[in-house]
């Protein structure tokens, strides 16, 4: 994987709200721990607080959750380009698949920045990071693979943490407000983030970024190790 700077984006920048995603904690798999990443559509409004909307739930909060993951976002103009590589194993590919809360068109993670404050229905929320892809998407899809073509294509989400509680729907507008740091897309720093061997100068510069979530500016600080190598085996294959 590279990385490679972009034109800086302009702040405004408006989708709607598509579809509107919660679960809850189920044991899905014969000796693996539980897991939320099943959502289940939802039409009424939703109350989103510091750690989430109330009727969401996340099985394993060292790794899922909390005030730097509060709410994971999915692009669903990705959906056709997965059903287009996948073919038949992907059919049933569509907004809320990969666990996500959140599905909009017009937002993705080229256009979006780390530290984006976002107006969303009542609510106001900020990018924190980008979304780690581990062996539950391969269990939950079925296919092996996911969370690797995850990792590799960088069509991964992003999370929020949320700065204003309100209300959140369907049909809601989400608008751009603040975009400091127009030269660090979502796209980038994910990138940079999955990338085991990533240049060491933009590790140490993303290190320091504004606003990125602290556990994802730390891993850039070990990352900025010339020696430093990252073990993803077992984020991406999952217990034995």
């Amino acid at each position: 994987m590279s990385t490679s700077p972009h034109d800086p984006p302009a702040v405004e920048l408006r989708a709607v709200i598509i579809g509107l995603y919660v679960g809850q904690p189920h044991e899905r798999w014969a000796g693996k721990p539980p897991s939320a990443i099943g959502k289940h559509p939802i039409d009424t409004a939703q109350e989103l607080t510091d750690t989430g909307f109330v009727d969401d739930q996340q099985a394993d909060l060292k790794v899922h959750g909390g005030l730097e993951k509060a709410v994971h976002h999915y692009a669903a103009e990705h959906y056709p380009t997965w059903r287009s590589e996948l073919g038949a194993i992907a059919d049933e590919f569509g907004p809320g698949r990969f666990g996500e809360n959140i599905s909009t068109r017009g937002m993705t993670e080229a256009n979006l920045c780390i530290g984006d404050v976002l107006a969303m229905g009542s609510a106001v929320v900020e990018i924190s990071q980008g979304r780690q892809p581990c062996w539950k998407l391969n269990a939950h899809t079925g296919i092996q693979t996911m969370a690797a073509l995850f990792q590799q294509t960088v069509r991964t989400g992003w999370y929020y943490r949320v700065l204003e509680p309100g209300a959140v729907r369907v049909g809601d507008e989400v608008r751009r407000l603040e975009c400091p740091n127009p030269d660090w897309s979502v796209e980038r720093v994910t990138r940079a983030r999955l990338n085991p061997r990533v240049d060491p100068e933009i590790a140490a510069a993303l290190a320091e970024l504004p606003r990125l979530a602290g556990g994802w500016a730390e891993a850039f600080r070990k990352k900025a190790q010339r020696d430093y190598r990252e073990d993803i085996a077992a984020r991406l294959d999952g217990p034995a």
